[in-house]
């Protein structure tokens, strides 16, 4: 597809079958709001027992799985693997953006993959940005709770991570993987030919 909406040179959409459209719709925006709020509630129930029950400190962390990740509670003012470090006013900013452009891209949305990708996005967005206003040192500055560690502690190997991120990362792995594939939102394909 071209920006303007149009399939792109040498491509030809299929769309959707006709008389599908009110069903495939109520369909696809029960599973995008099912995966987002999924995504959303783990991870705040994560973070909130992760900050009730492991100290936030370098040497207070837990070996899991013969190291394959350490439960760590850190604090991270930067953005998912601690980039932007230092931007959160922005990085808030950022988010609530986000936010809009997928509850309105949505309105779009036929595609179950695409419901799901745009779930996870969203409910990992909205996780991080609860943290952003809701905690220290205060609204719209506030630091994430990160809390997982792969193959070593101290993100040694890894930058530590929460399940906001991993849900945001994921979602945007699989939305890259529907766009390569030619996979509209509304659940159209974009044939090259």
């Amino acid at each position: 597809m071209s920006s303007d909406g149009a399939p792109a040179a040498g491509a030809t959409s299929v769309p959707p079958a006709p008389g599908a459209a009110a069903p495939a719709r109520r369909r696809t925006v029960v599973l995008f709001a099912a995966v987002a709020v999924t995504a959303l509630v783990l991870d705040v129930v994560s973070k909130v027992a992760v900050v009730a029950e492991l100290p936030e400190h370098p040497m207070k962390r837990v070996r899991a799985l013969g190291g394959v990740f350490y439960l760590q509670q850190v604090r991270n003012s930067g953005a998912a693997f601690s980039l932007g470090t230092g931007y959160t006013v922005i990085l808030t900013v950022v988010a609530l953006v986000v936010v809009g452009v997928i509850i309105r891209a949505a309105k779009r949305m036929r595609s179950a993959g695409w419901a799901v990708a745009l779930g996870l996005v969203l409910g990992g967005a909205l996780g991080n940005l609860g943290d952003r206003l809701f905690r220290h040192p205060g609204p719209g500055r506030g630091w994430v709770v990160d809390w997982i560690s792969l193959f070593g502690p101290d993100g040694e190997h890894w930058p530590i991570f929460n399940l906001a991120d991993s849900a945001i990362v994921c979602g945007a792995v699989l939305a890259a993987i529907l766009a390569v594939r030619g996979i509209d939102l509304d659940g159209s394909t974009t044939r090259r030919g």
